[in-house]
């Protein structure tokens, strides 16, 4: 798998609107997007550093990823997601060297993006996310 950049860094945040103000006031970002994604029982606010981006996540539902996450861990970074192409030839190609999927095949994520996770035991601790914007 040969990423074209790093597409965010996810963090994991109590309140999502003290969050944004905390990036706005003191690293003078604009946030973008505000957006719900249901399935994944989360609000996310995104904001572009280059071409990356910073997407906050707060939880909807205390039982949901993002609100066990915090309960067991507390606020900070969740997880790291590369851009690549062709997502899932990338997902087969990980799979055959051995890396654990929690997702088999992608699903929709914020931003339209197709997103795919990597299972933690098998990426040096780190949740790692894949992800391909099919408009580009």
């Amino acid at each position: 798998m040969k990423p074209t950049h790093i597409e965010h860094i996810g963090i994991a945040v109590k309140n999502l609107d003290e969050a944004i103000s905390f990036y706005e006031n003191i690293f003078g970002l604009k946030c973008y997007n505000i957006e719900e994604v249901k399935e994944q029982k989360v609000k996310t606010a995104f904001f572009k550093v280059g071409d990356s981006k910073i997407e906050l996540l707060e939880s909807t539902d205390p039982d949901g990823p993002i609100g066990r996450f915090i309960e067991k861990r507390g606020e900070g970074i969740h997880h790291l997601a590369f851009a690549v192409k062709d997502i899932e030839t990338r997902l087969r190609e990980t799979e055959e060297k051995g890396v654990r999927l929690i997702d088999h095949k992608p699903r929709k994520g914020a931003e339209n993006l197709n997103i795919a996770f990597l299972h933690p035991k098998s990426t040096l601790g780190v949740l790692t996310e894949i992800c391909e914007d099919k408009n580009s």
